[in-house]
């Protein structure tokens, strides 16, 4: 699996992860290659602070690994400077966002889509309507709970700001990924068909797959994530979209924070969770319940990635390809607890379930690097990613 969405927290929010421990989450999983945000502190925002992560990454991480330039609404210069060859892309954050990495402005946004010389991905909520939905509560006298996540990161927060980058893309020829679409309705934004010849393509991500609103009455705060977990009937509107390819790659979003602070009341609370130690087996479950086919799995987290970001020799089981390699065993289950996790922060929203499959090996670049029960620790066998383009 290549996990073009995570977020490992280093530098700067080590209390919630690091490279090295939510790496050895992402092995433990079946990841063998993931590409990092950079919502981190301070924000990557600029190439000398997006080299320095993969220094760090260079020392630690069990994983393959590259990772994003976070826009801004002034460091275009410093967007102009990424190397296709060497990033893999640069994140924007289209409103919902905190500090510097909202890029809200119009003439902003259209100077990134027009000269960005590598994929855009985007996050995309609109603010405006998020506040006017939260206005809205706020008029009828109470305060919002988690109850209150979905109708405030609504579909038209989501199409609103999905519709926009895509329209920006197709203006400027933009090569364009939107990430974690969420709503039924914005699946009319994206072709359907086969991954070769897009500019714009979308992802979904696996919590979105797993979860919908009927589950925040049980799992509450631990499953608010941006954008918001939506109705069954949006889940299964996505599920569709990966049969049709109007989704061409699924991701995890990995974003953990600790147990104490998502025990905060709701506006306190932060969005994200963890998952890329238990995505594939959600995923395997999927194939089970024969809602998805083990090769479409494989072509929407290993094929596709690879193609998307035209990622040197990995994606495939070929002669030349890097040996990154998981094997599954789909009828040996797996009992999932906080206390077995990998993650830094305990926790995971998969707390004493279990699936019907498990991990039984992973290799990155031809190392074992997971065998069934623990991570092994012998030298750092991840690579830094490449790109032919």
């Amino acid at each position: 699996m290549i996990d073009d969405q995570v977020h490992f927290r280093e530098p700067g929010l080590t209390h919630k992860g690091t490279i090295a421990s939510e790496s050895r989450a992402a092995v433990a999983g079946g990841i063998t290659s993931y590409m990092e945000m950079p919502n981190v502190n301070p924000a990557t925002t600029s190439i000398d602070a997006l080299e320095s992560k993969f220094v760090i990454a260079a020392q630690s991480s069990m994983a393959n690994y590259s990772f994003y330039l976070g826009a801004t609404e002034n460091n275009l210069d410093q967007i102009k400077l990424l190397n296709p060859q060497k990033h893999c892309g640069v994140k924007v954050f289209m409103g919902a966002s905190t500090g510097d990495l909202l890029v809200e402005n119009p003439k902003a946004l259209e100077a990134i889509f027009c000269e960005s010389p590598v994929l855009i991905v985007t996050h995309c909520e609109s603010s405006p309507i998020i506040q006017q939905n939260l206005a809205r509560i706020s008029r009828s006298g109470r305060v919002p709970t988690i109850l209150d996540h979905p109708v405030i990161r609504d579909t038209a927060a989501c199409f609103a700001s999905s519709s926009y980058a895509v329209s920006l893309a197709k203006k400027y020829r933009s090569q364009l990924h939107v990430l974690h679409i969420t709503t039924e309705k914005e699946l009319s934004l994206f072709e359907a068909g086969t991954i070769e010849g897009k500019h714009i393509t979308a992802e979904a991500c696996v919590h979105h797959l797993w979860f919908s609103d009927q589950d925040y009455q049980r799992l509450g705060n631990l499953i608010k994530c941006n954008p918001s977990i939506k109705s069954s009937k949006d889940r299964d509107a996505l599920i569709k979209a990966l049969h049709t390819n109007q989704i061409d790659i699924i991701a995890t979003d990995h974003a953990p924070h600790t147990l104490e602070e998502k025990q905060q009341d709701y506006n306190q609370a932060p969005a994200g969770l963890p998952l890329v130690e238990h995505a594939l087996l959600s995923l395997l479950e999927a194939v089970k319940d024969k809602r998805l086919s083990i090769e479409l799995v494989i072509e929407k987290i290993a094929h596709n990635p690879a193609k998307r970001y035209a990622i040197n020799n990995r994606g495939f089981i070929r002669e030349g390809y890097y040996a990154d390699l998981v094997l599954v065993d789909m009828n040996q289950t797996t009992t999932v607890s906080n206390k077995n996790t990998h993650y830094h922060c305990g926790w995971t929203p998969f707390d004493n379930h279990q699936f019907s499959s498990s991990i039984q090996s992973t290799w990155v670049n031809g190392q074992q690097v997971f065998n069934g029960q623990q991570v092994i620790h012998q030298s750092v066998p991840s690579k830094r990613l490449t790109f032919n383009r």
